[in-house]
């Protein structure tokens, strides 16, 4: 793997570290609902969402 893709791959893990720390979540853990759910699993999932997104264009191999 190139020294790029692993320097961003790091950068992505700490990103991710930080919204799903303490500070952040606590933002989102409310009795709010959105369709009936809790605002934090959606914030969880869409976390989640973006970090598989975020990993599958850090890693896909680019046609030359």
């Amino acid at each position: 793997m190139s020294d790029r893709r692993e320097a961003n791959l790091l950068l992505l893990f700490i990103t991710v570290l930080v919204l799903l720390n303490y500070p952040l979540l606590s933002l989102v853990d409310r009795q709010d609902r959105w369709l009936g759910f809790p605002a934090l699993y959606f914030y969880l999932f869409f976390v989640w969402l973006g970090l598989i997104v975020a990993v599958a264009l850090v890693v896909r191999k680019r046609k030359k």
